[in-house]
């Protein structure tokens, strides 16, 4: 094994609201060969945690139990399979996959630039934003299960909708197969570049979040109703409902995740009690 095992480890860390306790044991491969390996030596009934950039969960303040692997900065990879189709690796930063796949004249990807995680969390949640979903041009998939074992899948496996994607159980995604259409490459980065500039009017980047906290429910918009019941500016202890975006909660230096999540049943409370609509969480809460 090349990897690095640490133990007892805060993944404060490793989650982009810089919150959550620890973890018994963290692995990060040096590869997936290296992945394949370390995984073939955990016991079946190891938890099993996967985290990329750490943007889309919520770690409680009691850690998790198990194995956490971490996928950032280390599933890294991206290659040109042929004239249309570009493989990248789970860690791979959806937004480093928009610019490269823009920069080689190929469009479709555009909108992953806005995607604050990797192509791992991506393919697993159907993440979107602008109007573009991740599934809309993934060809297939490939996929290891606890024992290190990989797969090839084809879309075709999956159920995708809303922010969500069912499948095969017990596998993880390691890399997706996107099958993009051939563009102009100066007309895909002025893309990329209005779609970021818009986002830094209109969200909190820069500040410890987790991007969008609950998704829309259809017709509606979450942050809408979230503004309309006067919550922007709410405080649980250093936890903050952004005054740019109602659909944000950032940590304003020394929140606990216990902080976030009053935070989160607080603005679900009150947006039931006003409109009648339950919110359902986008950011997955995860730990003991």
């Amino acid at each position: 094994m090349s990897g690095r095992l640490l133990k007892n480890v805060s993944l404060s860390e490793y989650t982009s609201w810089r919150v959550g306790g620890p973890a018994e044991m963290l692995y990060i491969p040096s590869d997936l060969n290296d992945l394949t390996t370390f995984l073939k030596q955990i016991p079946e009934d190891e938890p099993l945690l996967w985290l990329g950039l750490g943007s889309n969960v919520l770690i409680r303040d009691s850690g998790v139990s198990g194995l956490v692997v971490v996928t950032q900065g280390a599933l890294h990879e991206i290659a040109q399979l042929d004239t249309q189709i570009i493989r990248a690796e789970a860690g791979v930063a959806c937004a480093k996959l928009a610019r490269h796949t823009a920069r080689l004249g190929l469009t479709g990807l555009e909108f992953m630039a806005g995607i604050p995680g990797t192509v791992g969390g991506a393919l697993a949640m159907n993440a979107g934003c602008w109007g573009g979903e991740t599934w809309q041009t993934v060809m297939q998939v490939e996929t290891m299960n606890r024992r290190g074992e990989r797969q090839l899948r084809p879309a075709s496996d999956y159920q995708t909708g809303y922010r969500h994607v069912s499948g095969p159980k017990d596998e993880w995604f390691v890399a997706g197969h996107f099958k993009l259409v051939p563009g102009e490459k100066t007309r895909s980065l002025a893309v990329i570049h209005e779609l970021l500039e818009k986002r830094s009017a209109s969200q909190p980047t820069g500040l410890p979040n987790c991007g969008s906290v609950f998704r829309n429910p259809t017709p509606e918009y979450a942050a809408r109703l979230i503004e309309q019941c006067g919550l922007k500016g709410e405080k649980i202890g250093d936890a903050i409902v952004s005054e740019k975006h109602a659909n944000f909660i950032i940590n304003q230096g020394k929140a606990t995740a216990s902080d976030i999540e009053a935070l989160i049943a607080k603005i679900i409370d009150n947006v039931f009690d006003r409109h009648g609509v339950r919110l359902m969480t986008e950011v997955c809460i995860i730990g003991k």
